[in-house]
C-alpha cells in the first residue's frame, strides 16, 4: 500500500494576485489535483499565475458526496490542494467537510496561510481590544439575523463579519439597532482595484452608505468595535438590585437587606435603604 498523500489548505489571492505566496505556488503546482470551489473561475486564475495542475469541484452543494472521494485519492497517496474563490478555504467558504473527513481518516491536513479578508479589515480597523471574534455572514433573513446580533449585543470582543452588496444596507441597520453606538469598520473589495476602507460610528453608517451609491457595490468585511466596559459602580448597583429584587419575595426587608450585602459585598445601610425603595415602604 502506498503512503497516504497529503490535503494542503492554499490560502489564494482576494484580488490582487500579487498576495500569492511563493509556497502556495510551488504547492499548487506540485500537488496531483486541486479541489476548487469554483472550477471556472479558477482555472482563470491558475492560468495566470502559469498553473496548469488538474482541477475538481468542490463546493456547497456537493461536498458532501465529493469528499470521500477525495479521500480516497489520498489514501492511495495522491496530492491535493484545497482552494476556495478567494482567501482561505473554511472560512465562511467550503473545505469543512473534507478537511474533517481528513482528519477522521488520518490523512494529513498541511495548511498554506495567505490571504484572508476578515485578516485584513481587522488589521484596518484599530479595533483589537480585549480581542476579536469571526462571525463570518450572518442570516440572510431579516428576522434570523437580528435575532444572531441580539444574542452577541453584550460581546466584549470586536466583532468581525462577511455581507453582500445587496445587504449591507439593512446590516448595517440592524447593526446600530442591536448594538447603539460603536465603531464600524467598512472594508469593501480588499486588495481590489476599487478597495475602501472607511470607520465611522455606527450612527452614520447609514446615511454613509446611501450618500453614494459606488459605497454599497462589492463585498464588504466588517468589523464592530465589542461593548464598552460598564462602570463598576453600575455594575454593582445592578447586581445589587437584581439580588434585593429576588430575596424580597420571600424575605422581610432587613433579612433580605443582610442577605444582600453579605452575597453583593455592598454596605448593610446600602443594602437596606434599596431594599425600602423596592418594596415601597417609607424610609
Amino acid at each position: 500500500m502506498p503512503d497516504a498523500g497529503t490535503l494542503y489548505v492554499v490560502a489564494t489571492p482576494i484580488g490582487n494576485l500579487g498576495d500569492i505566496s511563493p509556497r502556495a505556488l510551488d504547492t499548487l503546482r506540485r500537488v496531483d489535483l486541486i479541489a476548487a470551489e469554483d472550477t471556472r473561475h479558477s482555472s482563470q486564475m491558475l492560468a495566470r499565475l502559469g498553473i496548469s495542475t488538474r482541477l475538481t469541484a468542490l463546493h456547497l452543494h456537493n461536498e458532501t458526496e465529493a469528499a470521500p472521494r477525495l479521500i480516497e485519492q489520498l489514501r492511495a497517496g495522491h496530492h491535493i490542494a484545497l482552494i476556495s474563490d478567494a482567501g482561505t478555504p473554511a472560512i465562511s467558504d467550503p473545505g469543512a467537510v473534507l478537511v474533517g473527513l481528513a482528519h477522521a481518516s488520518g490523512i494529513t491536513v498541511s495548511p498554506i496561510p495567505g490571504p484572508s479578508a476578515a485578516l485584513a479589515a481587522v488589521s484596518a480597523s484599530g479595533l483589537l481590544h480585549p480581542g476579536w471574534l469571526f462571525y463570518g455572514f450572518l442570516p440572510a433573513r431579516p428576522a434570523a439575523r437580528r435575532s444572531a446580533l441580539a444574542a452577541l449585543a453584550e460581546t466584549p470582543w470586536t466583532l468581525v463579519f462577511y455581507e453582500a452588496p445587496h445587504r449591507i444596507a439593512e446590516c448595517v441597520a440592524d447593526l446600530h439597532a442591536a448594538f447603539g453606538e460603536r465603531q464600524l469598520l467598512l472594508a469593501r473589495e480588499l486588495t481590489k482595484l476599487h478597495e475602501s476602507v472607511h470607520r465611522l460610528p455606527l450612527s452614520q453608517a447609514t446615511d454613509w452608505l446611501a450618500a453614494d451609491e459606488h459605497r454599497r457595490m462589492g463585498e464588504f468585511a466588517l468589523v464592530v468595535e465589542g461593548t464598552p466596559p460598564r462602570d463598576d459602580t453600575v455594575r454593582m448597583a445592578e447586581q445589587l438590585e437584581q439580588t434585593l429584587s429576588v430575596l424580597l419575595d420571600y424575605l422581610p426587608v432587613s433579612q433580605a437587606a443582610q442577605a444582600a450585602a453579605r452575597l453583593t459585598g455592598a454596605k448593610k445601610n446600602l443594602c437596606y435603604q434599596r431594599a425600602l425603595q423596592l418594596r415601597g415602604s417609607p424610609s
